[in-house]
């Protein structure tokens, strides 16, 4: 069915591109007669198309870009976007936008690389804060070039602090503590599955539904090495509960977001949320690091241990599990009681 005039159009761009779909809007003519478009923004489908037109025509984001302050543009974005975002992610953007009330009230389209950085530079904060500041400047420079308040993002020349890599810290017992006095809140649960399973974030991201056995209480997941590629990982007693709330959502993966799977970078946001509530410094790799040290402390058997973790062995020798050989993982995994 054709749009009525005046209205706007989806149309489906050339080439390979992650949102095909531009979404625009006829302002005027040229002098040879030719349209002339204004954007207001891409989808990845041609339905998401259609609803931020019909979005837009029913509150046209016409505003002023000779006034618009960073405090606007936010108020606006929480308006607009933010609805359509998981709880977290909001969450983590708004408690980044307390770190730029020095630049609230200065004009969006004024606002460059230098003055994003110094907000990253000097939150007081550890890397995960700083991340998260620079995601709010980029998805607000995102908003911002859809809606023509700016016609050039600066937000991509900004830098943050770099995960750490070298030195991993376990979880205090007492930390691990604190992850379980917020368990119902959300993405809280992924962290205690890193926790008590020992998975790398690709591998847990990437795990699919039907891969956990309920019945049978085991996990078959990893991907990265030939010794952790589809290894059988027991579901320990604690987290049974919250792998089965999971499993019972019927989605393709375990953990995803409306149903979709999450990328790394996605999920850095809840992560980074999380830890900024607990006021802790840790990366998702640093709860495989304190499954392991958990293991080893309680005595397990380094066989076992090397057989959850995926790592390569001398004493593993080729991998069977038959049912005394997973009962054995599941022992093992159980003398970690706290």
């Amino acid at each position: 069915m054709k749009n009525p005039n005046g209205y706007g159009s989806v149309v489906k761009l050339s080439g390979n591109r992650r949102n095909p779909y531009a979404v625009r809007k006829t302002v005027g003519w040229n002098k040879k007669g030719h349209p002339i478009y204004k954007s207001i923004g891409y989808t990845s489908s041609r339905e998401d198309g259609m609803i931020m037109l019909a979005e837009y025509n029913k509150a046209p984001w016409d505003i002023d870009a000779e006034k618009t302050t960073l405090e606007d543009m936010f108020e606006l974005f929480k308006e607009k976007k933010m609805p359509k975002m998981g709880k977290s992610s909001q969450a983590s953007l708004k408690s980044a936008f307390n770190h730029t009330s020095k630049y609230k009230k200065m004009k969006y389209k004024d606002i460059k690389s230098f003055h994003m950085q110094d907000c990253i530079d000097n939150c007081g904060k550890g890397y995960s804060t700083q991340w998260a500041i620079k995601n709010l400047f980029g998805q607000l420079d995102k908003f911002a070039l859809e809606i023509d308040v700016i016609n050039k993002s600066y937000a991509q020349l900004t830098t943050a602090d770099s995960i750490p890599e070298t030195k991993k810290k376990p979880f205090t017992d007492e930390e691990v503590d604190a992850v379980w006095k917020i368990k119902d809140k959300p993405w809280v649960d992924s962290v205690l599955v890193f926790l008590y399973s020992g998975f790398r974030i690709s591998e847990l991201l990437g795990l699919k539904t039907e891969k956990v056995d309920l019945e049978a209480g085991t996990i078959q997941g990893g991907t990265k090495t030939k010794a952790g590629k589809d290894r059988i990982v027991p579901i320990h007693s604690k987290i049974y509960e919250l792998v089965q709330r999971r499993v019972q959502e019927g989605n393709e993966y375990l953990f995803t977001e409306n149903g979709k799977k999450l990328s790394s970078a996605k999920y850095y946001e809840f992560w980074n949320s999380i830890m900024n509530e607990l006021k802790l410094n840790h990366t998702p790799h640093e709860c495989r690091h304190t499954f392991r040290s958990r293991l080893d402390s309680a005595g397990a058997n380094k066989v076992c241990i090397d057989l959850m973790m995926g790592h390569k062995s001398k004493e593993v020798g080729e991998r069977i599990y038959t049912h005394k050989s997973i009962q054995e993982l599941k022992d093992a995994i159980e003398l970690i009681t706290r």
